[in-house]
């Protein structure tokens, strides 16, 4: 291809050449024939002479200074030009030739111009004809799309662990590819398209490549970002030109990622279907209703974001089914954590399950990278095996960072505050969330900036209670309500910041979204305001429901005061307590308070 592009392109540099050589050649020719040929200058004196004698054939008259001339034999003259009255009837009485011009070299002047006119205007047609066709073939261009395709891949449903509903639900689009006679024996259609939707990382496109390898066919891989252009018309070309390569072949898994970039909901602001993504979104919408003849074709989209797609996108015909692929559960996260330690020197005990139930909320992806970085750690040391002490740096590696080495710059008086503030939200997670574990509490700063952390693991749940949110608020507030107890109002510090975002995201959430709260009652205020902004009285709201539960929870800690001192104590001196510690250290205290009570 790029060979035969050289070709066309020294073609037209010979082309060009050649006119421009053309015009040259003529233009010389004149110039030899009117300017280089031998003058000679006569006085006027002789010139008059030579009248009189008639050796003078022709004269040139003009209002020039000179007079140009032609003798009997041949040569070229100039002479003086009197500019007389009556030069010209003089002339003609001794049968000289006279030839008026206005200017001298009018003739040479304008066969120049047409020669090289006429070679620049036939050069223009052709550059024009020329760049027009470079330009439709640049729209081509641009206009097809580039995608991958794999047949013949490695990766099948057993390298998918957990989901299984989700992939019960491609494997039978799998079936369907492979008997679809089965299905039509029934009136059954194969789905058109189907969307698969969750948070990222959870493995939407391995499971459409293992769907289009189970399968045995075509996987035509493309991002909604590549039909996103800025030249009109380019990205509805490139979806018709990605169903028409998908035509051409009997049976393919067309996997477009991320198509919330194309497939948003249309009428924003007012520009209904005018604007360039409406018109890629309407080319999808027309080529998967034109697919009713192509029972071997089914196409799969993922994004994170269902709720921002069309609705024309999401009716039957065109992506039948939507799929969640949702983050691991228990047993899932088991299965991927067996499927990333297989070809790994693990050693023998590395607790598989302890680990799983450690990664809450993890996705596949980031399973496999807390995988990836205990192998590098343990490649760092040149270790016979993974070990538990690599996994346990990695892990809080992807959570917090990795630690800082120097620690010599840090203040006493900040090393106090940071131990106080992680022992606050230790010590509250076990005195209101028994059910959470708290496996690592550190004052060792991180290199993502957190001046330490306080590890709580949530147990797996289908849905969150009142209590629960209401709960982690108040181990989010307890940080910064130590700081205030045991420093004073006037020195409480910044290092509450995430903790009050993380407060407040949860409360709106409860009040906005999930109809928690007694004042406001069940509405959601996301459908009730809208785009319009912040309510002044829902702000209201949250703020007096935030200062209850700070002031609930600093009643609390108050009462429990001994126990976030001795878990401050402990960090002051190991700098990172584990779960076996803290777990002791309230044990310790809880029994003392029986004690007590007895």
């Amino acid at each position: 291809m790029l060979e035969l592009l050289n070709k066309k392109q020294n073609k037209i540099y010979g082309i060009i050449a050649i006119v421009v050589a053309i015009s040259m050649v003529a233009s010389f020719a004149v110039y030899k024939e009117y300017f280089q040929q031998e003058v000679t200058e006569l006085s006027y004196q002789k010139f008059l002479s030579k009248i009189e004698v008639g050796e003078v054939k022709e004269v040139h008259l003009s209002e020039a200074s000179t007079l140009k001339g032609k003798l009997n034999s041949g040569d070229v003259f100039i002479t003086d030009n009197p500019r007389t009255d009556n030069l010209k009837e003089m002339l003609l009485k001794q049968d000289v030739k006279v030839i008026e011009v206005n200017e001298q070299f009018t003739i040479v002047q304008i066969i120049t111009f047409i020669v090289l006119m006429g070679g620049f205007a036939g050069l223009a047609f052709f550059l024009t004809k020329n760049n027009s066709k470079q330009a439709s073939k640049e729209y081509d261009k641009m206009s097809s799309i580039d995608y991958s395709t794999e047949k013949k891949s490695q990766v099948n449903f057993r390298n998918v662990a957990g989901n299984e509903e989700a992939k019960n639900n491609l494997m039978e689009m799998v079936d369907f590819l492979k008997n679809p006679e089965k299905y039509q024996r029934y009136g059954a259609r194969m789905p058109r398209g189907v969307i698969l939707y969750g948070p990222p990382g959870t493995g939407k496109t391995l499971m459409a490549k293992a769907l289009a390898s189970e399968a045995g066919v075509d996987f035509l891989a493309v991002s909604g970002s590549d039909f996103v252009q800025i030249y009109a018309g380019v990205g509805a070309a490139r979806i018709r030109s990605l169903f028409k390569s998908a035509t051409e072949k009997e049976k393919c898994v067309i996997f477009i990622d991320e198509i919330d970039a194309i497939g948003k909901k249309r009428d924003r602001g007012g520009l209904g279907g005018s604007d360039e993504s409406d018109r890629t979104l309407n080319a999808l919408l027309t080529e998967m209703s034109g697919f009713k003849g192509n029972e071997g074709i089914v196409v799969l989209a993922a994004t994170n974001r269902l709720d921002t797609l069309d609705e024309a996108l999401l009716r039957p015909g065109r992506f039948d089914r939507q799929i969640e692929v949702g983050l691991p559960d228990l047993k899932a996260r088991i299965e991927i954590l067996s499927l990333y330690t297989q070809n790994r020197p693990i050693s023998e005990d590395f607790n598989i399950s302890a680990l799983a139930q450690q990664t809450v909320y993890f996705s596949g992806a980031k399973l496999e990278n807390l995988m990836n970085e205990a192998a590098i750690y343990a490649a760092r040391e040149e270790a016979e095996l993974i070990t538990e002490k690599h996994i346990d740096k990695a892990f809080y590696k992807v959570i917090a960072g990795e630690e800082k080495k120097d620690r010599s710059n840090i203040a006493v008086i900040d090393r106090k505050i940071t131990a106080y503030h992680e022992a606050g939200h230790a010590a509250v997670t076990k005195l209101l969330c028994p059910e959470n574990r708290v496996t690592k509490v550190t004052i060792i700063p991180s290199t993502k900036g957190a001046g330490g952390f306080s590890m709580n693991i949530p147990p797996d749940k289908m849905y969150h209670t009142k209590k629960d949110m209401l709960n982690n608020i108040k181990v989010a507030l307890a940080g910064r309500i130590v700081e205030e107890i045991i420093f004073g109002e006037d020195n409480i510090t910044t290092g509450a910041s995430n903790d009050i975002q993380r407060a407040t995201e949860i409360l709106t959430s409860m009040i906005k979204r999930f109809g928690m709260s007694n004042k406001l009652g069940m509405i959601n205020y996301d459908v009730l305001l809208g785009q319009q902004g912040v309510d002044q009285n829902l702000v209201e709201v949250i703020n007096k429901e935030m200062q209850k539960l700070y002031d609930e929870t600093k009643i609390a800690i108050e009462e429990n005061l001994p126990l976030v001192e001795t878990i401050a104590e402990g960090l002051l001196e190991k700098e990172t307590l584990k779960e076996e510690d803290i777990d002791g250290m309230f044990n310790g205290y809880m029994g003392k308070v029986a004690e007590i009570i007895k």
